[in-house]
């Protein structure tokens, strides 16, 4: 796939997320690394839908580093079960926030942020990572989002961290 990416400006989100799937599919296909590739879907995304930030935190011993990332400056570590990534992390399931500010211990990186989506990423029957988007509207994601996310997250399944 060359470096340009295809994106449709006035349809549905969902239909949107069809579009890229054959384009991120390519994309991710032929690099075997995970780095790589996380750091090359959170720009698809980010350039696709606007979103806030978007990105990827690691599993390094018993937290969460900052990974690849499309945006501001951003929490370097997160612990697990902590915020919205370390529950994902620690529930094994994505989780859709409406309103961050009324998720329990939700961590503030970003004032702006004011909904959020965390999926868990698995490889060999563990999480691995989870990929993070934020968004600057409230109520911005939903099981749509979801259903794609994990579809494109399941792509990274060739990749390893090298």
């Amino acid at each position: 796939m060359a470096e340009k990416l295809d994106v449709l400006q006035t349809t549905s989100r969902e239909e949107q997320y069809k579009n890229l799937l054959p384009q991120v599919e390519a994309l991710i296909s032929y690099e075997t690394d995970l780095i790589a590739n996380m750091a090359n879907l959170s720009a698809v995304l980010r350039e696709a839908f606007g979103f806030l930030w978007v990105g990827f935190y690691i599993v390094r011993n018993k937290e969460l580093v900052l990974g690849p990332f499309q945006g501001k400056i951003a929490c370097t570590r997160i612990g697990y079960g902590k915020g919205v990534c370390g529950t994902a992390w620690k529930e094994n399931k994505p989780l859709v926030v409406p309103d961050v500010d009324a998720f329990p211990g939700h961590i503030t990186c970003d004032g702006d942020s004011r909904s959020e989506v965390v999926l868990p990423l698995n490889q060999d029957g563990k999480v691995i990572g989870v990929l993070d988007i934020d968004s600057q509207f409230l109520n911005h994601f939903s099981e749509t989002d979801v259903i794609y996310l994990q579809k494109f997250i399941s792509f990274l399944s060739v990749s390893r961290l090298e």
